[in-house]
């Protein structure tokens, strides 16, 4: 019953790491990734859709992306969807792909990012926090209804701040290098 419970909250726990490492990946830094525009919705025969899936994105210089639609029907579309974004660039169709051209982040801009990135950590922290919250009152309930020993809840507590203590710590190692990837001139 213990390592059931604590097997499930780990597992919620590599998933809020994971969850928070991916969303690091979405906030730009002063090269060009996929990863910054993977996740743009586009409006693909009236569902949304992945970028992902409906085309390819190579980066052929350091501060460009180039989209190549599977479809060209999709071309206005994707175009669309990368202006409608939060991601601060236009777009360039030539009829073919959109080539998008990321200018040199300022200071202040880098300063804005290094914020952004630690709320999402501190909500990566939070979602572990819960995962053990979780696993705690589900732990407390069998202990009061007579599951387990009052020791073995201990001792399941006291592994269970562990394993919450490694998880925080990735996401603050994760934090640590997109921060120093941010600043990065």
């Amino acid at each position: 019953m213990i390592d059931e419970t604590l097997l499930e909250a780990m597992d919620k726990m590599d998933k809020a790491v994971e969850h928070t490492q991916s969303q690091f990946a979405t906030v730009r830094t002063g090269r060009a990734t996929p990863s910054l525009v993977e996740r743009i919705s586009v409006e693909y025969y009236g569902a949304p859709v992945p970028l992902q899936q409906i085309a390819s994105i190579s980066v052929p210089e350091a501060r460009q992306l180039l989209i190549k639609p599977h479809d060209r029907g999709t071309l206005e579309a994707v175009e669309k969807a990368i202006r409608d974004s939060d991601l601060g660039v236009s777009p360039n169709n030539d009829g073919v792909v959109i080539r998008l051209s990321l200018p040199q982040l300022t200071e202040e801009r880098r300063r804005e990012y290094v914020k952004v990135v630690k709320a999402m950590a501190e909500d990566g922290r939070i979602a572990v926090r819960s995962a053990r919250r979780d696993a705690r009152k589900t732990m407390e309930t069998a202990e009061k209804g007579g599951d387990i020993s009052a020791d073995e809840l201990e001792r399941a507590e006291k592994e269970m701040e562990k394993v919450t203590h490694d998880h925080v710590e990735h996401i603050d190692a994760a934090l640590g290098r997109k921060e120093r990837e941010l600043l990065e001139v």
